[in-house]
Formats: structure tokens, C-alpha cells, sequence
């Protein structure tokens, strides 16, 4: 998809191949659409083209398709609600339009993004999580599976929460999806955290077959109140997606994280490689409370502008 992007050259990429050699050209503009034929992530497409088309020459529109709720991947409910508004601090917007969804294996979702290119990124400073005020989600069901599934998941997940977090009303709506935007049969759910300082935090699962859907909902309210426990400001799905965007800005950032997962320390590995930024990770130590696992990613990006603008 980026040799597409940017009718680079790519020798290397296949089935098997264990070197690839990638010489890019000129970001284009436009319509590109990508099709990875099976449940593989619209998402992940997203992640790798964005940051490319950000600094195109003119508007793109990316027609993606493939699963839109997969495992190993951000769930496109993610993607829209948690990841889109805390990205857009960085000073630019885009546009997300979930045409269908599509389940493992059969895939078959189309979402199409537009965005912009801009002259430069901002840093972002997301180090101050505030106290929760809010929690709300969706449990999903789509084709053959009963609307008893979602209900069954998202009152586990509430008893979950509410167990932890008695003194904030818990909104998780049971959805079926409609058949005319959902390819194939699937189920799942993702719950967010709303704080007072505007971060947002979230937990997600998606329904496994022979697996019961009250487990699904208390999966995903367990990883929710995991990253609510550690005091971080970004949840542990978040940190790595932020990485390049921050190599990439113009000035120093600051995300406040829990735990440095290895996709985040690997991003910081290939942005320092490859984009010459600097990051440094720093233990919070928490005087009040030393229970938490608290960190401080900081970057010095750098600065990249947009040649065409």
C-alpha cells in the first residue's frame, strides 16, 4: 500500500521473504484503495498510511478494506473513538466512514478515510489524566448471532466495573449490527473511560466461538480498569499508535503511559532509526502511591514539513 502511495519500488515482498527493500518517491494525493482480501486490519492499514499521507502534495481518500473488528489489531470502534480525537491533537483532522464492517475470516469491511495533508505536526502534551467521568460503550452482535449476546455482554461488563467504580453510571449499549453494513457473522466490545481532562482510555474484546459472552464483556472491563489502575494518561493500546506521530512533530512531547509495552519500545526503536528523533522513558515516581507503574514518554521530534505545501 505505501509503494502504491508513493510509486516507490519494492523488491522482496512476499511469502517467505525475510529482507525487503523499499525505495520511496513522491507522496501522491488521491484515491488509493487497499484490499487485504481476508480479516486483515483496516486499521493497521490506516496506521501505516496516515502518517505518509499527512505530508502528501494534495487531499487523500483511502478506500480500506478487510476485517474492520479483528484480533491483533485495534477494533474500528477504537480506532473512531479513542484513537481518532486524542490524534488529532497533533493539529489535524480526518474523516472515518465505516461503509461495512467485516468479522475474521471472512473480512469484507470497507471503511474509508479522508484526510488532508498539513505543513507541520504539533506536539501533543498528554501527561495530566484527570479523575474518570464518564464510561459508556457498545457491545456488538452482527449476522447469525443473537441481539442476546450483546445484552449478556455489556450487563457482565457493567457488574464488572461496578465492582471497582460504584459512584458513575456505566452506558453500554447492546447493537445489532445492520445486516446491510456488516459482512459475515461476529461480536464484541469496547468500553471507554472518559476523564475530566479530556483523556480516554478503553477496554475491548471480541467473541471467540465456544466462548461465553458475559467472559467476552468481563474481558474487556477487566483491561479497562487495568488501565485505569496504573495512573497513566494514555491506555496501553495507545502509546505505541502516538510514537511516530510525535518523531514526527515539530517541538517536544509528552505522553504519561503505565507499563512500556514492547510495541512501543519497537516503535521507538525504528523512529529514532529512521527519523533521527529522540525519546527518552522515564520512571514517574509516585510519592502518594507506589503501587503504580507509571512512565513519562518524552520526544524531541523532528519538525518534519510537508516539501508540497
Amino acid at each position: 500500500m505505501i509503494r502504491d502511495l508513493c510509486d516507490g519500488q519494492l523488491e522482496g515482498a512476499e511469502i517467505g521473504s525475510t529482507e525487503i527493500r523499499f525505495t520511496p518517491e513522491k507522496i501522491k494525493g488521491g484515491i488509493h484503495t487497499a484490499d487485504t482480501k481476508t480479516a486483515g486490519s483496516v486499521c493497521l492499514l490506516m496506521q501505516v498510511s496516515m502518517p505518509c499521507v499527512l505530508f502528501a502534495a494534495s487531499p487523500s481518500e483511502l478506500r480500506l478494506r478487510g476485517g474492520t473488528n479483528a484480533e491483533m489489531a485495534p477494533q474500528i470502534d477504537y480506532t473512531e473513538m479513542v484513537f481518532k480525537p486524542v490524534v488529532e491533537k497533533f493539529g489535524f483532522r480526518f474523516n472515518c466512514d465505516i461503509k461495512m464492517r467485516g468479522y475474521y475470516p471472512k473480512g469484507g469491511g470497507e471503511v474509508i478515510v479522508r484526510m488532508s495533508p498539513i505543513k507541520q505536526l504539533n506536539p501533543i502534551n498528554i501527561t495530566d489524566r484527570g479523575s474518570v467521568t464518564k464510561i459508556y460503550g457498545r457491545a456488538f452482535v452482527a449476522g447469525v448471532l443473537p441481539f442476546k449476546a450483546a445484552k449478556e455482554m455489556a450487563s457482565a461488563a457493567v457488574r464488572c466495573i461496578r465492582k471497582e467504580i460504584r459512584d458513575l453510571y456505566v452506558n453500554i449499549q447492546p447493537v445489532q449490527e445492520p445486516k446491510d453494513q456488516a459482512f459475515g457473522n461476529g461480536s464484541g466490545i469496547i468500553i471507554i473511560a472518559e476523564t475530566s481532562t479530556g483523556c480516554l482510555l478503553a477496554g475491548s474484546s471480541l467473541g471467540k466461538r465456544g466462548v461465553n459472552a458475559d467472559k467476552v464483556g468481563i474481558e474487556a472491563a477487566e483491561m479497562l480498569l487495568a488501565n485505569l489502575r496504573h495512573g497513566g494518561a494514555v491506555d496501553e493500546y495507545l502509546q505505541d499508535q502516538l510514537i511516530i506521530f510525535m518523531a514526527l512533530a515539530n517541538g517536544v512531547s509528552r505522553i504519561k503511559t503505565g507499563p512500556v509495552t514492547l510495541h512501543t519500545q519497537t516503535a521507538i526503536h525504528f523512529a529514532e532509526q529512521l527519523a533521527k528523533a529522540q525519546f527518552t522513558v522515564k520512571k514517574v515516581e509516585n510519592e502518594d502511591d507506589a503501587s503504580k507503574d507509571t512512565y513519562i514518554i518524552e520526544c524531541q521530534g523532528i519538525g518534519m514539513t510537508n516539501p508540497h505545501l
